[in-house]
């Protein structure tokens, strides 16, 4: 597929941005309205938590399977289409009496999350110059990070202000907006030259790969073995009150989209260095936050820096995956987002033993723990790898 940044509204990025935005709004934004729900539905909290649980497991098995079954179709049409679904979805959830007709509609969004996200970084990536892919990258994960500053807080807050109603009609017109947007400035990209499924499944023969594939799962579990507990910790070891800790919550995600924009710059100048980095600074803010966790004032502070560095997380892992699936890149995006989910699942279980075992304010020594194995997987592949590690690499 040619790059088509000479065509392009510059605005269209913003709309890329904006249908991630969608995405996660829609994925966990529905956490901040679990009671309203089980009260709507007469269920358990048990019962409720499906439509979090299930969601993530669709997008972890469903991610690469289906990415490969719609490789050869228009990126247009699959854009189009995957945000149209969100935005049904958020409708149904608005207006559905049953709880398994929801539950349905919880599944069907989440089979095209993993899509969606592949079609979109790389899109962004190839509607301007080579050399700016990694910034356009960038640009386009500022919609997950705004999915937690805006959107998760936005979705509660319209609840309880309003009704669950317009919490869910919240997502579905963002999602709308990212349709007609996607739809007037994107142009028609057809594929080129339809890559076989051998040919994507063949990078999975690539122990580099692997190795990635392992530092992705370590970033994500260290990143949510502790930010999973985040409220717990805040309220717990540093004693805030809710309105404290909600304050809080908004302002980790605000300082992640600066966050995200500076490690986009610096994989932007050197790829390996910057990966490098990440588990080093991660470890550092860890230790930080563990010792300033029992006083009130330097923990605020420890929530900007904790804040800003587990940004990175997010695109530092994005882009040393895809530095080993450049022969299919959406496929391998969609490998990211699957072994991602299984991140974020490992690190919440550990964490949660952590807190169990040890109690809460032990829970950073789980986030430590993972940095150094996120230090070691990547140590191991530029040593084993080394001529498939430079800076060249480009990060789609």
């Amino acid at each position: 597929m040619k790059s088509t940044s000479q065509q392009v509204n510059p605005l269209l990025i913003l709309i890329l941005a904006l249908g991630v935005f969608a995405i996660i709004t829609t994925e966990i934004g529905i956490i901040g309205v679990l009671p309203l729900i089980t009260q709507k539905f007469n269920i358990t909290a048990a019962q409720a938590g499906w439509l979090v649980s299930v969601f993530a497991l669709v997008v972890a098995v469903s991610g690469p399977f289906l990415t490969l079954l719609v490789s050869g179709i228009n990126r247009k049409t699959i854009l189009l289409t995957a945000v149209l679904l969100f935005a049904i979805s958020n409708v149904v959830y608005a207006y559905t009496t049953r709880f398994d007709m929801m539950l349905i509609f919880r599944i069907i969004p989440a089979i095209f999350h993993p899509v969606f996200f592949s079609v979109a970084l790389v899109t962004g990536a190839k509607l301007v110059p080579p050399e700016k892919s990694s910034q356009a990258v960038a640009k386009v994960f500022t919609g997950i990070t705004a999915g937690f500053a805006f959107g998760v807080p936005l979705t509660s807050y319209l609840a309880e202000r309003f009704s669950l109603e317009a919490a869910f009609w919240f997502g579905a017109v963002v999602s709308i907006i990212a349709f007609v947007g996607i739809w007037i400035w994107l142009p028609s990209m057809p594929v080129q030259e339809k890559m076989s499924y051998g040919k994507q499944i063949g990078i999975l023969r690539k122990p580099a790969l692997w190795l990635n594939i392992a530092t992705v799962i370590f970033i994500f579990a260290a990143m949510f073995s502790v930010y999973s507990y985040f409220a717990e910790y805040l309220g717990q070891v540093t004693r805030m009150g809710g309105s404290w800790i909600s304050v809080m919550l908004l302002a980790f995600g605000v300082i992640m989209i600066a966050g995200n924009l500076v490690f986009g710059q610096l994989l932007h100048r050197n790829i390996p260095r910057t990966v490098l980095l990440f588990p080093v600074l991660y470890m550092a803010a860890y230790l930080l936050v563990f010792y300033a966790g029992s006083y009130f004032i330097p923990m605020i502070i420890m929530v900007f820096v904790w804040g800003a560095i587990h940004s990175g997380g997010l695109i530092v892992s994005q882009t040393w995956l895809t530095t080993e699936s450049q022969e299919a890149p959406e496929f391998g995006n969609s490998l990211f987002v699957s072994f991602s989910n299984l991140g974020i699942t490992l690190g919440t279980s550990i964490g949660g033993w952590f807190i169990a075992q040890l109690g809460i304010h032990q829970v950073i020594w789980s986030g430590i723990i993972f940095g150094l194995l996120i230090l070691v997987s990547i140590v191991v592949k530029i040593k084993c790898f080394t001529s498939r590690s430079g800076n060249s690499i480009e990060t789609v």
